[in-house]
Protein backbone atom coordinates (compact mmCIF):
# COMPACT_ATOMS: atom_id res chain seq x y z
CA UNK A 1 0.00 0.00 0.00
CA UNK A 2 3.23 2.40 0.05
CA UNK A 3 2.31 3.36 -3.68
CA UNK A 4 -0.94 4.79 -2.80
CA UNK A 5 -1.29 8.60 -1.16
CA UNK A 6 -5.13 8.11 0.13
CA UNK A 7 -7.26 4.69 0.55
CA UNK A 8 -10.98 4.59 -0.08
CA UNK A 9 -13.64 1.69 1.50
CA UNK A 10 -16.65 1.82 -0.19
CA UNK A 11 -17.19 2.55 -4.36
CA UNK A 12 -20.83 4.28 -3.92
CA UNK A 13 -21.07 7.87 -4.38
CA UNK A 14 -19.45 8.97 -1.55
CA UNK A 15 -16.19 6.55 -2.10
CA UNK A 16 -16.43 7.19 -5.75
CA UNK A 17 -16.59 10.73 -5.91
CA UNK A 18 -13.96 10.94 -3.50
CA UNK A 19 -11.57 8.73 -5.16
CA UNK A 20 -12.08 10.72 -8.33
CA UNK A 21 -11.33 14.01 -7.00
CA UNK A 22 -7.85 12.53 -5.24
CA UNK A 23 -7.29 11.25 -8.36
CA UNK A 24 -7.68 14.19 -10.74
CA UNK A 25 -5.39 16.42 -8.18
CA UNK A 26 -2.40 13.56 -9.08
CA UNK A 27 -3.04 11.45 -6.07
CA UNK A 28 -3.05 7.51 -6.19
CA UNK A 29 -5.61 5.99 -4.81
CA UNK A 30 -7.03 2.43 -4.12
CA UNK A 31 -10.43 2.19 -3.71
CA UNK A 32 -11.70 -0.83 -2.06
CA UNK A 33 -14.86 -2.37 -2.56
CA UNK A 34 -16.58 -5.39 -0.58
CA UNK A 35 -19.25 -6.22 -3.35
CA UNK A 36 -18.52 -7.81 -7.01
CA UNK A 37 -19.46 -4.25 -8.37
CA UNK A 38 -19.05 -0.65 -8.61
CA UNK A 39 -21.84 2.27 -8.09
CA UNK A 40 -22.82 0.93 -4.21
CA UNK A 41 -26.97 0.71 -3.70
CA UNK A 42 -27.37 2.90 -7.31
CA UNK A 43 -25.90 -0.27 -9.08
CA UNK A 44 -28.04 -0.92 -11.87
CA UNK A 45 -27.82 -3.42 -14.67
CA UNK A 46 -29.87 -5.47 -17.71
CA UNK A 47 -32.04 -8.38 -16.19
CA UNK A 48 -32.60 -11.75 -17.62
CA UNK A 49 -36.04 -10.15 -19.52
CA UNK A 50 -33.52 -7.30 -21.01
CA UNK A 51 -35.12 -4.82 -18.68
CA UNK A 52 -32.52 -2.26 -16.94
CA UNK A 53 -33.26 -2.24 -13.37
CA UNK A 54 -31.99 -1.15 -9.94
CA UNK A 55 -30.48 -4.24 -8.00
CA UNK A 56 -31.11 -2.08 -4.56
CA UNK A 57 -33.97 -0.75 -4.94
CA UNK A 58 -35.19 2.60 -7.39
CA UNK A 59 -32.51 5.97 -7.36
CA UNK A 60 -34.05 9.29 -9.17
CA UNK A 61 -31.29 11.78 -9.05
CA UNK A 62 -32.60 15.31 -7.97
CA UNK A 63 -30.23 18.09 -6.74
CA UNK A 64 -30.83 21.82 -6.08
CA UNK A 65 -27.19 21.98 -6.45
CA UNK A 66 -25.58 23.17 -9.69
CA UNK A 67 -22.13 22.01 -8.73
CA UNK A 68 -23.27 18.45 -7.81
CA UNK A 69 -24.88 18.79 -10.84
CA UNK A 70 -21.98 19.85 -13.60
CA UNK A 71 -19.76 17.97 -11.65
CA UNK A 72 -21.81 14.26 -12.37
CA UNK A 73 -22.42 15.41 -15.78
CA UNK A 74 -18.70 14.48 -16.79
CA UNK A 75 -19.73 11.38 -16.21
CA UNK A 76 -23.16 11.13 -17.92
CA UNK A 77 -25.50 13.15 -20.07
CA UNK A 78 -29.07 12.79 -18.59
CA UNK A 79 -32.47 11.88 -19.60
CA UNK A 80 -34.94 14.21 -18.77
CA UNK A 81 -37.00 12.53 -15.98
CA UNK A 82 -40.06 13.95 -13.48
CA UNK A 83 -40.72 11.47 -11.00
CA UNK A 84 -44.17 11.43 -10.04
CA UNK A 85 -45.33 8.89 -7.26
CA UNK A 86 -49.21 7.97 -6.70
CA UNK A 87 -50.42 6.27 -3.36
CA UNK A 88 -53.30 3.76 -4.38
CA UNK A 89 -56.21 4.61 -1.52
CA UNK A 90 -58.83 1.58 -1.67
CA UNK A 91 -57.71 1.73 -5.23
CA UNK A 92 -58.06 5.34 -5.99
CA UNK A 93 -54.83 6.61 -7.43
CA UNK A 94 -53.70 10.05 -5.85
CA UNK A 95 -50.35 12.48 -5.96
CA UNK A 96 -48.16 11.71 -3.56
CA UNK A 97 -46.77 13.95 -1.25
CA UNK A 98 -50.57 14.85 -0.89
CA UNK A 99 -50.90 18.08 -2.74
CA UNK A 100 -54.26 20.10 -3.86
CA UNK A 101 -54.37 17.59 -7.02
CA UNK A 102 -54.89 14.88 -3.97
CA UNK A 103 -57.36 16.90 -2.17
CA UNK A 104 -60.06 17.04 -5.34
CA UNK A 105 -59.56 13.63 -5.54
CA UNK A 106 -60.19 12.53 -1.57
CA UNK A 107 -62.91 15.36 -0.95
CA UNK A 108 -64.60 16.43 -4.26
CA UNK A 109 -67.05 19.71 -3.88
CA UNK A 110 -65.46 20.16 -0.66
CA UNK A 111 -62.06 20.63 -2.20
CA UNK A 112 -62.10 24.10 -3.20
CA UNK A 113 -62.96 25.74 0.47
CA UNK A 114 -60.36 22.91 2.02
CA UNK A 115 -57.59 24.32 -0.33
CA UNK A 116 -58.56 28.12 0.74
CA UNK A 117 -58.35 26.93 4.09
CA UNK A 118 -55.06 25.66 3.75
CA UNK A 119 -53.69 28.34 1.43
CA UNK A 120 -54.99 31.10 4.22
CA UNK A 121 -53.52 29.13 7.30
CA UNK A 122 -49.91 28.39 5.59
CA UNK A 123 -49.59 30.08 2.39
CA UNK A 124 -49.45 29.02 -1.26
CA UNK A 125 -46.95 26.90 -2.28
CA UNK A 126 -46.12 25.62 0.72
CA UNK A 127 -44.80 22.34 2.46
CA UNK A 128 -46.67 21.50 5.69
CA UNK A 129 -45.78 18.28 7.43
CA UNK A 130 -48.87 16.01 8.28
CA UNK A 131 -47.83 16.38 12.05
CA UNK A 132 -47.92 19.84 11.94
CA UNK A 133 -51.24 19.90 9.97
CA UNK A 134 -52.86 17.69 12.74
CA UNK A 135 -52.16 20.23 15.00
CA UNK A 136 -55.03 22.97 13.36
CA UNK A 137 -57.31 24.46 15.40
CA UNK A 138 -59.51 24.53 12.14
CA UNK A 139 -61.78 21.97 12.35
CA UNK A 140 -62.25 21.25 9.10
CA UNK A 141 -58.54 21.28 8.41
CA UNK A 142 -57.91 18.79 11.37
CA UNK A 143 -60.46 16.47 9.30
CA UNK A 144 -58.47 17.03 6.07
CA UNK A 145 -55.46 16.34 8.48
CA UNK A 146 -56.93 12.59 9.85
CA UNK A 147 -57.74 11.82 6.33
CA UNK A 148 -54.41 12.33 5.06
CA UNK A 149 -52.78 10.53 8.12
CA UNK A 150 -55.06 7.55 8.12
CA UNK A 151 -54.90 7.19 4.58
CA UNK A 152 -51.37 8.56 3.39
CA UNK A 153 -48.83 8.69 6.31
CA UNK A 154 -49.64 6.15 8.65
CA UNK A 155 -49.87 2.55 7.84
CA UNK A 156 -47.19 3.06 5.14
CA UNK A 157 -44.82 4.71 7.83
CA UNK A 158 -45.71 1.73 10.10
CA UNK A 159 -44.89 -0.20 7.43
CA UNK A 160 -41.33 1.40 6.38
CA UNK A 161 -40.15 2.39 9.78
CA UNK A 162 -42.00 -0.73 12.37
CA UNK A 163 -42.84 2.60 14.05
CA UNK A 164 -45.36 5.00 14.52
CA UNK A 165 -44.89 8.27 12.94
CA UNK A 166 -45.04 10.54 16.43
CA UNK A 167 -42.14 8.37 17.71
CA UNK A 168 -39.68 8.80 14.22
CA UNK A 169 -37.18 11.49 14.18
CA UNK A 170 -38.52 14.96 12.73
CA UNK A 171 -36.63 15.33 10.12
CA UNK A 172 -37.22 12.19 8.43
CA UNK A 173 -41.13 13.08 8.92
CA UNK A 174 -40.71 15.87 7.18
CA UNK A 175 -39.56 14.51 4.21
CA UNK A 176 -43.39 13.90 3.94
CA UNK A 177 -45.45 17.35 3.19
CA UNK A 178 -48.70 17.76 2.45
CA UNK A 179 -48.12 20.54 -0.63
CA UNK A 180 -50.34 23.18 -1.13
CA UNK A 181 -49.66 23.13 -5.03
CA UNK A 182 -50.42 21.48 -8.06
CA UNK A 183 -46.89 20.70 -9.06
CA UNK A 184 -47.32 16.38 -9.44
CA UNK A 185 -43.70 15.73 -9.67
CA UNK A 186 -42.24 14.08 -6.15
CA UNK A 187 -39.18 16.61 -6.67
CA UNK A 188 -39.45 20.33 -7.51
CA UNK A 189 -35.58 20.76 -7.46
CA UNK A 190 -33.96 22.71 -10.57
CA UNK A 191 -32.02 19.35 -11.79
CA UNK A 192 -33.22 16.34 -11.93
CA UNK A 193 -33.03 13.39 -14.46
CA UNK A 194 -31.51 9.70 -15.11
CA UNK A 195 -28.26 9.23 -16.28
CA UNK A 196 -28.63 8.16 -19.91
CA UNK A 197 -27.13 4.60 -20.05
CA UNK A 198 -27.40 4.10 -16.30
CA UNK A 199 -25.79 4.68 -12.72
CA UNK A 200 -23.27 1.58 -13.44
CA UNK A 201 -21.84 3.57 -16.78
CA UNK A 202 -21.65 6.71 -14.46
CA UNK A 203 -19.71 5.28 -12.19
CA UNK A 204 -17.43 3.47 -14.55
CA UNK A 205 -16.71 6.58 -16.10
CA UNK A 206 -16.20 8.22 -12.96
CA UNK A 207 -13.43 5.35 -12.08
CA UNK A 208 -11.74 4.93 -15.30
CA UNK A 209 -8.45 7.59 -13.96
CA UNK A 210 -4.62 6.03 -14.21
CA UNK A 211 -4.11 6.92 -10.31
CA UNK A 212 -7.34 4.78 -9.63
CA UNK A 213 -6.63 1.28 -7.88
CA UNK A 214 -10.03 -0.58 -7.90
CA UNK A 215 -9.88 -4.03 -5.69
CA UNK A 216 -13.58 -5.51 -5.94
CA UNK A 217 -14.57 -8.41 -3.06
CA UNK A 218 -12.11 -7.11 -0.57
CA UNK A 219 -13.60 -6.71 2.67
CA UNK A 220 -12.27 -3.74 4.02
CA UNK A 221 -12.47 -5.22 7.74
CA UNK A 222 -10.16 -7.68 6.75
CA UNK A 223 -7.56 -5.17 5.21
CA UNK A 224 -7.89 -2.15 7.80
CA UNK A 225 -6.80 -2.71 11.59
CA UNK A 226 -7.49 0.28 13.78
CA UNK A 227 -4.85 -0.37 16.20
CA UNK A 228 -5.32 0.58 20.48
CA UNK A 229 -3.03 3.35 20.11
CA UNK A 230 -4.69 5.19 17.08
CA UNK A 231 -2.94 3.50 14.00
CA UNK A 232 -4.38 2.33 11.35
CA UNK A 233 -2.97 -0.57 9.00
CA UNK A 234 -3.63 -1.48 5.93
CA UNK A 235 -2.46 -5.26 4.43
CA UNK A 236 -0.81 -5.14 7.90
CA UNK A 237 1.32 -2.01 7.05
CA UNK A 238 1.01 0.94 8.90
CA UNK A 239 -0.68 3.72 6.74
CA UNK A 240 -0.58 7.61 7.17
CA UNK A 241 -2.24 8.89 4.28
CA UNK A 242 -5.61 9.33 4.33
CA UNK A 243 -8.58 6.62 4.82
CA UNK A 244 -12.23 7.34 3.40
CA UNK A 245 -14.86 4.83 5.35
CA UNK A 246 -17.80 4.78 3.92
CA UNK A 247 -19.75 1.37 5.04
CA UNK A 248 -21.48 1.15 8.60
CA UNK A 249 -19.39 2.28 11.74
CA UNK A 250 -20.69 0.01 13.90
CA UNK A 251 -19.05 -2.78 11.50
CA UNK A 252 -15.64 -1.06 11.65
CA UNK A 253 -15.43 -1.18 15.38
CA UNK A 254 -16.85 -4.49 15.54
CA UNK A 255 -20.02 -3.59 17.24
CA UNK A 256 -18.34 -2.53 20.59
CA UNK A 257 -20.93 -0.25 22.18
CA UNK A 258 -24.09 -2.66 20.30
CA UNK A 259 -25.59 -2.63 16.81
CA UNK A 260 -27.11 0.59 16.03
CA UNK A 261 -30.25 0.41 14.49
CA UNK A 262 -31.44 0.31 10.76
CA UNK A 263 -34.19 -0.92 8.49
CA UNK A 264 -33.62 -3.57 5.79
CA UNK A 265 -35.12 -4.10 2.61
CA UNK A 266 -36.63 -6.97 0.45
CA UNK A 267 -36.90 -6.57 -2.89
CA UNK A 268 -38.91 -9.20 -4.92
CA UNK A 269 -38.61 -9.00 -8.61
CA UNK A 270 -41.07 -9.46 -11.16
CA UNK A 271 -41.22 -9.77 -15.01
CA UNK A 272 -44.66 -9.54 -16.80
CA UNK A 273 -45.83 -9.72 -20.64
CA UNK A 274 -47.30 -6.44 -20.62
CA UNK A 275 -46.19 -3.26 -22.11
CA UNK A 276 -46.72 -1.06 -18.69
CA UNK A 277 -47.85 -3.08 -15.53
CA UNK A 278 -48.45 0.53 -13.85
CA UNK A 279 -49.58 3.98 -14.87
CA UNK A 280 -46.14 5.52 -12.98
CA UNK A 281 -43.44 4.87 -12.44
CA UNK A 282 -43.79 4.47 -8.35
CA UNK A 283 -46.80 3.31 -6.64
CA UNK A 284 -47.19 3.54 -2.84
CA UNK A 285 -49.30 1.25 -0.98
CA UNK A 286 -49.90 3.25 1.82
CA UNK A 287 -53.43 1.61 3.49
CA UNK A 288 -53.16 -2.14 2.17
CA UNK A 289 -50.52 -5.11 1.04
CA UNK A 290 -47.55 -5.78 2.77
CA UNK A 291 -45.25 -3.88 0.13
CA UNK A 292 -44.56 -0.40 0.79
CA UNK A 293 -44.64 0.47 -2.95
CA UNK A 294 -44.21 -0.81 -6.56
CA UNK A 295 -41.41 0.85 -9.21
CA UNK A 296 -41.75 -0.31 -12.58
CA UNK A 297 -38.45 0.83 -14.29
CA UNK A 298 -38.82 1.33 -17.92
CA UNK A 299 -41.02 4.22 -16.42
CA UNK A 300 -37.60 5.73 -14.91
CA UNK A 301 -35.21 4.39 -17.95
CA UNK A 302 -37.51 5.33 -20.89
CA UNK A 303 -36.13 2.04 -22.23
CA UNK A 304 -38.41 0.56 -24.96
CA UNK A 305 -39.27 -2.73 -24.82
CA UNK A 306 -42.33 -4.15 -26.26
CA UNK A 307 -44.63 -6.66 -24.40
CA UNK A 308 -42.37 -7.19 -21.49
CA UNK A 309 -41.47 -4.85 -18.08
CA UNK A 310 -40.57 -5.64 -14.79
CA UNK A 311 -41.37 -4.08 -11.64
CA UNK A 312 -40.26 -4.34 -7.85
CA UNK A 313 -41.94 -4.91 -4.47
CA UNK A 314 -40.38 -3.52 -1.50
CA UNK A 315 -40.69 -5.02 1.84
CA UNK A 316 -38.96 -3.56 4.63
CA UNK A 317 -37.97 -4.68 8.37
CA UNK A 318 -36.11 -4.50 11.17
CA UNK A 319 -31.94 -4.89 9.98
CA UNK A 320 -30.87 -8.12 12.12
CA UNK A 321 -27.18 -8.15 10.67
CA UNK A 322 -28.10 -11.40 9.28
CA UNK A 323 -26.22 -12.50 5.67
CA UNK A 324 -27.94 -10.98 2.65
CA UNK A 325 -29.70 -8.13 4.69
CA UNK A 326 -28.14 -4.69 3.74
CA UNK A 327 -28.56 -1.43 6.28
CA UNK A 328 -30.76 1.11 4.62
CA UNK A 329 -32.04 3.66 6.41
CA UNK A 330 -30.86 4.53 10.29
CA UNK A 331 -33.71 4.84 12.72
CA UNK A 332 -32.70 7.45 14.28
CA UNK A 333 -33.80 8.30 18.28
CA UNK A 334 -32.57 10.00 21.32
CA UNK A 335 -30.72 6.33 22.34
CA UNK A 336 -29.53 5.17 18.80
CA UNK A 337 -27.62 8.42 18.28
CA UNK A 338 -25.89 8.77 21.58
CA UNK A 339 -24.84 5.26 20.24
CA UNK A 340 -23.39 6.82 17.35
CA UNK A 341 -21.75 9.51 19.08
CA UNK A 342 -19.56 7.39 21.08
CA UNK A 343 -18.61 5.31 17.39
CA UNK A 344 -18.00 8.47 16.09
CA UNK A 345 -15.74 9.80 19.12
CA UNK A 346 -13.77 6.72 18.63
CA UNK A 347 -13.32 7.14 15.18
CA UNK A 348 -12.11 10.53 15.68
CA UNK A 349 -9.14 8.70 17.54
CA UNK A 350 -7.53 7.94 14.68
CA UNK A 351 -5.82 11.27 12.81
CA UNK A 352 -6.53 10.10 9.46
CA UNK A 353 -9.54 8.46 9.52
CA UNK A 354 -12.74 10.43 8.11
CA UNK A 355 -16.43 8.95 7.59
CA UNK A 356 -18.64 9.76 4.95
CA UNK A 357 -21.92 8.47 3.77
CA UNK A 358 -25.41 7.34 5.05
CA UNK A 359 -24.00 4.63 6.95
CA UNK A 360 -20.61 6.06 8.08
CA UNK A 361 -22.64 9.50 9.39
CA UNK A 362 -25.51 7.29 10.42
CA UNK A 363 -27.76 9.65 8.58
CA UNK A 364 -30.13 9.80 5.55
CA UNK A 365 -28.32 11.61 2.54
CA UNK A 366 -29.97 11.71 -0.65
CA UNK A 367 -27.79 10.84 -3.45
CA UNK A 368 -27.03 14.72 -4.42
CA UNK A 369 -26.03 15.76 -0.84
CA UNK A 370 -23.30 12.56 -0.69
CA UNK A 371 -21.87 13.59 -4.10
CA UNK A 372 -21.78 17.43 -2.56
CA UNK A 373 -19.99 16.26 0.51
CA UNK A 374 -17.71 14.08 -1.08
CA UNK A 375 -16.88 16.49 -3.20
CA UNK A 376 -15.56 19.21 -0.38
CA UNK A 377 -13.88 16.26 1.62
CA UNK A 378 -12.22 15.30 -1.15
CA UNK A 379 -10.77 18.88 -1.73
CA UNK A 380 -10.26 19.21 1.81
CA UNK A 381 -7.57 16.25 1.59
CA UNK A 382 -6.45 17.31 -1.43
CA UNK A 383 -5.32 20.87 0.50
CA UNK A 384 -4.32 18.54 3.24
CA UNK A 385 -1.75 16.15 1.26
CA UNK A 386 -0.52 19.63 -0.64
CA UNK A 387 0.77 20.89 2.62
CA UNK A 388 1.99 17.43 3.72
CA UNK A 389 4.22 17.86 0.59
CA UNK A 390 4.86 21.52 1.52
CA UNK A 391 3.06 22.62 -1.78
CA UNK A 392 0.46 25.20 0.70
Amino acid sequence: MAQFDAVVIGAGFAGAVVSRVLADAGRRVALLERRDHIGGNAYDHIDDAGVLVHKYGPHIFHTGDRRVYDYLSRFTAWRDYQHRVVANVHGRLMPVPFNLTSLDIAFGDRAPDLARRLTAAYGEGAKVTILDLRRSRDPELAQLADYVYENIFKTYTVKQWGQAPEDIDPATTARVPVFLSRDDRYFQDPWQGMPQEGYTSLFERMLDHPNITLRLNTDALRVLTLTQVGTTLVDGAVFKGPIVYTGAVDDLFERRFGRLPYRTLDFVFETHPVEWYQTHGTVNYTVDQDYTRITEFKHLTGQELAKKTTIVKEFSKAYTGQDGEIPYYAVITPDSRALYDRYAALAGEYGNLRLLGRLAEYQYYNMDAIVGRALDLGQELVRALDREMGKG
